[in-house]
């Protein structure tokens, strides 16, 4: 096991692998930038040290500042949470070529699943389905043919994309001129590349992700599923597990298929694979997160299978059956609401400060936040507050629990968007659990 683990992020997902470490007798080093030099999760660091200013580019995304104090700390790992450089081949590889593990896959895996149209093809040969979409385009011609062939509306994509930047529908020719062109803009600038795609735009499906554990020789396991529909603007919002409504039959196969493929090709440590499902029951792979998912918190209430030290455990070279259960099994039903701060009709980010920030405390729920009451939330990154994690013996009982937490939860000095879920929660289709990527903007 690791000695000493440098954690690349900030706020809640830094509190919750500083916890995950703390359990496993490894010492925690945390960075931050002038923006976050209050935050909580550095007094429950073992060590932390400044990196920069408040901009990402400046701190988060700042390699050499990131570097260095694996240096000077002594750090024999480094877990780079989700987001900024959780994703980043040349970052884990750097990582490693200092003489640390990147907990994390292989950057062979985060290169190989980082561009989309590559990782579309490597998984079609390896027997997943794929929904209707095309390889990296050119020329407007090039667009206008494909886009013809699949027959609109259709979604233009960055091919190194991620997180939902870099994507936007078009409903006819004029529509697809205008959002490749932004589109290129978007790419460029967020992910270095300004390859597009095409994919065929299903507008009600369902998005049900998988979320994977494999060890360094080669034995792979699923855990189940995630529904994560519930999305504004490619963002999720609100995530469950087990997928609702859903045969268990139908989901498992999925999921063994997802197992096989990405066991033949040897993928190691954490991924999640996420799928589109149509009307007709049918499942098209969409893309593989190599990284801790944000969601993971609904995982581990239904399975009793801590994702974190899993991860930290596996990259440390541990086997999968020393890790994993046998077998892992559905205890439940687990609802997780992500709460933003930002205007609950427009959903624009409303930064400012948290003149009361008061996390419910309930039996059967938990918050994972990065926020304190008096701090404020500042305008350089993702607006997200807290998680807030709820498990029930069903999922009638938890959505009674994560609608009594969200009523309780107390925050002023900010806008949140806890109104625009709880209109959400109280609607039918959702309860019903009639649920489809679109649903929000619908009750909305």
């Amino acid at each position: 096991m690791f000695e000493k683990v440098l954690i690349a992020n900030r706020g809640a997902v830094a509190r919750r692998v500083v916890r995950a470490l703390d359990e496993l007798g490894v010492r925690s080093v945390c960075v931050y930038s002038d923006a976050d030099e209050n935050c909580p999760y550095l007094e429950e660091a073992g060590e932390a040290y400044r990196i920069g200013g408040p901009k990402p580019v400046e701190s988060y995304l700042n390699q050499e500042a990131i570097l260095d104090v694996m240096a000077k700390s002594g750090a024999d790992a480094v877990h780079p949470g989700y987001g900024f450089l959780a994703e980043n081949a040349e970052f884990a590889r750097r990582v490693e070529a200092a003489g640390a593990v990147f907990i994390g896959p292989s950057p062979e895996w985060i290169d190989a699943m980082g561009h989309k149209t590559r990782a579309r093809k490597l998984m079609a040969q390896h027997g997943l389905p794929l929904g209707p979409g095309t390889d990296v385009l050119d020329g407007m011609d090039d667009f206008s043919r494909e886009a013809q062939r699949l027959g609109y509306p259709v979604l233009v994509k960055a091919a190194a994309g991620g997180g939902g930047i870099g994507m936007l529908q078009a409903q006819d020719k004029d529509e697809l001129v205008a959002a490749v062109k932004q589109c290129r803009t978007l790419a460029e600038r967020a992910f270095d590349s300004s390859e597009l795609y095409l994919e065929k735009l299903l507008t009600r499906p369902r998005h049900i992700e998988f979320q994977i554990l494999a060890d360094k020789a080669g034995s792979i396991r699923h855990l189940f599923e995630r529904e994560c529909s519930i999305q504004r603007r490619h963002q999720k919002v609100v995530e469950e597990a087990p997928a609702p409504g859903l045969e268990r039959q139908e989901v498992n196969e999925i999921a063994a298929a997802v197992e096989r493929a990405l066991g033949a090709m040897g993928y190691d440590v954490i991924g999640t694979v996420e799928t589109l499902r149509d009307d007709s029951g049918g499942y098209g792979f969409l893309e593989t997160n190599t990284r801790l998912q944000v969601e993971h918190a609904v995982t581990e209430m239904v399975t009793g299978v801590d994702v974190v030290q899993s991860q930290v455990r596996l990259a440390a070279g541990e086997a999968l059956d020393q890790v994993l259960p046998d077998p892992i099994e559905l205890n439940g039903h687990a609802l997780e609401v992500r709460v933003y701060a930002e205007d609950p009709v427009r959903f624009l980010p409303s930064p400012g400060p948290l003149e009361v920030f008061r996390p419910p405390r309930m039996d059967h729920v938990r918050v994972d936040t990065g926020y304190a009451e008096g701090q404020r939330v500042t305008p350089f990154y993702d607006p997200m507050l807290a998680k807030v994690i709820v498990h029930g013996k069903d999922r009638d009982e938890a959505l009674r629990r994560v609608g009594q937490a969200l009523a309780v939860f107390e925050i002023k000095g900010v806008k949140t968007n806890i109104p625009a879920v709880q209109r959400l929660l109280a609607h039918e289709d959702f309860y019903e659990g009639r649920l489809h990527t679109g649903l929000l903007n619908e009750v909305i």
